[in-house]
Order: C-alpha cells, then structure tokens, then sequence
C-alpha cells in the first residue's frame, strides 16, 4: 500500500509480537473485496493491536478498512479518519403515516438545511488549539453517504418490536458526522503528531490531546444529528423524538485497551439499533444480543459499498431517464440529490446486499432483526437559493415558534 501518512504497513512482527487475531463475523454468501481482507491483516500487524473482528460491510478504505473494530493498547486517529462521530440517529415523528403527503413532504424538505432554529447548547473547545469552527455547519447533512431519510416500517419480524416502532407512525434516519470540526481535528493531529502510522501512547500529551479532541467530535456530531431531526420537523410541522443512536466513527476506552470502531456501530448499552441500506432498499432495525461483547460490542452500521465511487459512473445514470431513475425506489419514494454526480456514485447498486449483511449478523448470534424500514424520502444534497432560504427564515421566525425536545 503506499507510504503515505497512518497507512497501516506491510504484514509482519513489531516489537518482536505476532499480528493480533482477526475474526470474520461474515459468511461466505457475503461479497467481500480482498483489498478489504488484506487491510484487515494489516491492521492487525500493527504495535499494540490485541484483536480485530471484521463484518459483512467490510470494504477498503483510505486508511483502514471500513466495517471493522480494533483493540489496541495504543489509539490510532488513522483509522477512524476525518468524520470522528459519525453516526446514525434514529428519530419517531408524531406525523401519522395515513395522513402523509409524499410530494408535499418531499417539496417542504427542499427547505430542510436553510431552517432556522436555535441550537441549545454546543461543545466548546481550548481556544490554545487553534481549531476554528462554528455553529453555522450543525443541522447539515455533508457529503458523501451521508443522509436523512423519512422512513416508514414495512415489516416487524418479532412480536416485542411493537415496543419500539409503530407500522402506523413515520420514522427518521440521520446519517452524518462531526462535519468540518472532525476534518480539522485529523489534519491538526496529523501535523503534529510524528510516527502516527505506529498510533499514539493515549498516556502521552499527543495521546490525551487526540482523545480529549476526539470526544468533542464525537458530542458534536449526535448534536449534528439531533439539529437535523428538529430541522426535518419544523419542515413538516411535527414533533419528534430520539429512539437510538449509535456512532460508528470513534474510539471507546475499555478495561483491556482502546476499541476502534471504523463504519461499525458502537452498541454497548443500546438496546435496538439502525442499519442501514441505500435510498433504494431496505434499511432494519435490530437488537444487539449478547454475543457481542466476543465482537467488542460491534455490528455492520449499514450495507457496505460494493463499488468505490469512481467505478459508479459509466455503470449507471448514462442517460436521461436512468438518471431519472436514481431518484425513485420500488416503493415510490423519492431522492432528493441536485447533484447528478453525487447521485450516481450513491445509487443503490454501489452498496452490498443489506438482507445478507443482516443475515451475517443474525448467524454470528450478533443480533435479533426486529423491523425492516422502507424509504420514503431521502435527502441527500439541495442547490440552495440563498435570497429564498432568507425569506424562508424571515417566515420562520413568524411562525408559531414550537421547538422540539430531541
């Protein structure tokens, strides 16, 4: 692999230790690339690394793989990269599914990241680190895979799910992460940081300074989600509530080291959680089980790319009316995506197969699947008219001013 900065090296023994063990909670029905299997390894070659289990999202990433988590007695900022935080939130709106307006919805959420609304409390930071970054970028979804998706329940597989989701109800997901606050902590972190390709002492000044930074991205972020939810109901004239969420971009301290969860949802202490598929399949929610303490408290966060995003384009949105075509799924729900770029490197055939990821999951005793959800709207990028999204504020701030507890 190459030598550029925390690129995890060749497979071998430092220090005089063996590579740690790797574990594969994935089954051969699984399409998994061997750039991925081989980042595994090379992960678990690295100084301090204890234990590696990889998921049936598995796929190459510019650091790492994505769709693994790590146990190391050192922290390696490399491998949760520049979204330090990101995650996936899952909210309920009090809007019911019978009186849903799918074009009208879809019209109101243009106006999703121009809503002003008033942000109750934002992680602060010691000026002496010179990171720069305000409340302006909260409530924006980013680029990338990142989203949120007005979701309803297709199906509940266990009679207990009712618990939790309502076939009458609608649902939100919010996928996105810590925005430019995570990319400045990394490139600060990464000039200043000598020998990061072999991690960082978490008891050294560079080790604390990481991790303390890192914990702010990581608040910054369920923030970042929580911001878009209340975005998402003004938008729609509803309410909502949180139901989980769980980050898949960060490091958690345990009593034998320092787990990297890298596109891997960090389950301890949740009770269900979201994964997701694409805009045009199914996404579930499930149950951790106890199985996965053995996989350091980790699961798949969502289908997984198959195809990297140069290799999308020639594949699909060649013409018109396939372009056209990316922004409908088989349940009628629309893609909110002005970017045909972006549309064609996020189309549903650049993901894997998440009913077999699930299934993975299921027969490695990770999880219990308790719903599927099928997407009804999904907003991924909106060219804004800045002089219309003024006047949107302006009216805004007329109106009846609720605010909703997330």
């Amino acid at each position: 692999m190459g030598n550029s900065i925390g690129t995890p090296g060749p497979i071998d023994m430092h220090c005089g230790q063996p590579a740690a063990a790797v574990t594969h909670y994935f089954t051969s029905k699984s399409w998994i690339e061997g750039a991925a299997l081989e980042q595994l390894r090379e992960t678990a070659s690295l100084p301090g690394m204890r234990s590696v289990a990889g998921f049936p999202d598995l796929h190459p990433g510019k650091y790492g793989p994505v769709g693994m988590a790590a146990l190391a007695s050192r922290v390696y900022p490399q491998l949760i990269g520049t979204d330090i935080g990101c995650g996936m939130g899952l909210f309920e709106f009090d809007l019911p599914l019978r009186k849903f307006k799918l074009d009208k919805a879809a019209d109101a959420l243009r106006r999703l990241e121009s809503v002003e609304f008033d942000v109750p409390h934002t992680p602060s930071v010691d000026p002496s680190f010179g990171l720069e970054f305000g409340a302006e970028t909260l409530g924006t979804i980013g680029g990338g895979n990142h989203f949120c998706e007005v979701q309803a329940v297709e199906d509940l597989f266990e009679d207990d799910a009712s618990q939790w989701l309502d076939k009458q109800k609608l649902y939100l997901l919010v996928h996105t992460g810590s925005r430019d606050l995570g990319a400045k902590v990394f490139s600060r972190t990464v000039a200043e940081s000598s020998g990061m390709a072999n991690g960082l002492d978490p008891q050294s000044g560079a080790g604390e300074q990481w991790l303390m930074l890192h914990d702010l991205c990581v608040e910054w972020a369920a923030l970042n989600r929580r911001m878009i939810a209340q975005r998402a109901a003004a938008v729609l004239r509803a309410e909502i509530r949180l139901v989980a969420d769980v980050p898949h971009n960060l490091v958690r301290a345990f009593e034998d080291g320092y787990v990297h969860y890298k596109g891997a949802g960090a389950v301890q202490g949740c009770p269900i959680a979201p994964i997701a598929g694409s805009r045009a399949s199914l996404s579930y929610v499930v149950e951790p089980l106890p199985a996965v303490a053995k996989a350091h408290f980790a699961i798949s966060h969502g289908a997984g790319r198959k195809y990297d995003r140069r290799n999308m384009h020639g594949r699909t949105g060649n013409t018109r009316s396939e372009r056209e075509a990316l922004l409908r799924n088989p349940w009628g729900g629309i893609a909110i995506c002005d970017d045909r770029k972006l549309a064609i490197e996020e189309a549903a055939g650049a993901y894997k197969n998440a009913d077999q990821v699930i299934a993975d999951l299921a027969e490695h005793g990770l999880i219990r699947p308790l719903a599927s959800m099928k997407p009804l709207i999904t907003y991924k990028k909106v060219n804004v008219d800045h002089e219309e999204a003024k006047q949107d504020r302006t009216r805004d701030r007329r109106a009846d001013g609720r605010r909703w507890n997330v």
